[in-house]
């Protein structure tokens, strides 16, 4: 954990000194409104080597780089050095840092760090989940009406985009709101945090949701893909939310 940690404070510096002047950042398109900016992969490059340093034999997956393989076949890292990258470049203080370190292929220990908010979540299995110093648990509500939700929802020319609204709409009708900011780690620590009852988003990656998910299964949540599979690190989607509602969230968005 204190490696993980090390790696993500030391690509936080690089971050914290480009935030706010996002205009100034050459970047380049990936594709519409999904950028790539030298801070994510100056970011990227600083958690490599720190991670590299202190674990040689770990392979990697990460956003810019893909999969470098390891000597060690039962660990590697999952990084996202910059979540969120759209806020980044807008000027707004909600993306993070994300580490995993996944074991024997499921997420094991996991790091979402906000520099901009310095709310530092972190987990390990068998150990709980912490902001900071604060042990987490997820919320407690089990009236579906009082629930507030997180979701992404892709952005135009993205496949996916009407069954996401029309998932949207079926959880407005029933719950307390759908937030949508944009940054999954974080979403997902949310969840961990009690700040949502539930996250759900079709389309990611890994380094999307594997520190988010050790997050939220040692803050006492559940995870599956919206389907109920359980692959939700390499599937299709995933939905994470208190016990409480869990199984309430996941027939609400069954397709119908």
């Amino acid at each position: 954990m204190t490696v993980m940690i090390n790696a993500a404070r030391k690509a936080a510096r690089g971050l914290t000194r480009d935030f706010g002047e996002a205009q100034a950042l050459q970047v380049s398109r990936k594709g519409a409104a999904d950028f790539v900016s030298r801070a994510d992969h100056k970011a990227e490059q600083d958690i490599y080597e720190e991670l590299s340093r202190a674990r040689p034999k770990y392979g990697f997956v990460m956003e810019e780089r893909g999969e470098i393989e390891g000597i060690d076949n039962s660990n590697r890292w999952i990084v996202d050095p910059l979540d969120g990258t759209t806020n980044f470049l807008h000027g707004l203080p909600h993306f993070a840092i994300s580490i995993a370190l996944e074991r024997d292929r499921q997420p094991y220990a996991g790091v979402v760090f906000n520099p901009a908010s310095d709310e530092l979540f972190w987990a390990e299995k068998g150990e709980g989940a912490y902001l900071n110093d604060r042990r987490l648990r997820v919320s407690g509500r089990d009236d579906i009406t009082t629930c507030l939700f997180a979701c992404g929802l892709p952005f135009a020319g993205r496949p996916g985009r009407k069954r996401a609204l029309d998932e949207a709409k079926r959880i407005l009708k029933e719950t307390a709101g759908v937030r949508r900011f944009g940054a999954a780690a974080l979403d997902l620590a949310w969840v961990a945090a009690g700040r949502y009852d539930a996250f759900w988003e079709r389309d990611l990656n890994i380094w999307d949701v594997a520190a988010g998910a050790a997050l939220v299964r040692e803050a006492g949540g559940m995870l599956s893909e919206i389907d109920g599979g359980r692959n939700f690190l390499a599937g299709d989607s995933i939905l994470a939310a208190n016990p409480e509602i869990f199984e309430k969230a996941k027939e609400l968005l069954a397709d119908g």
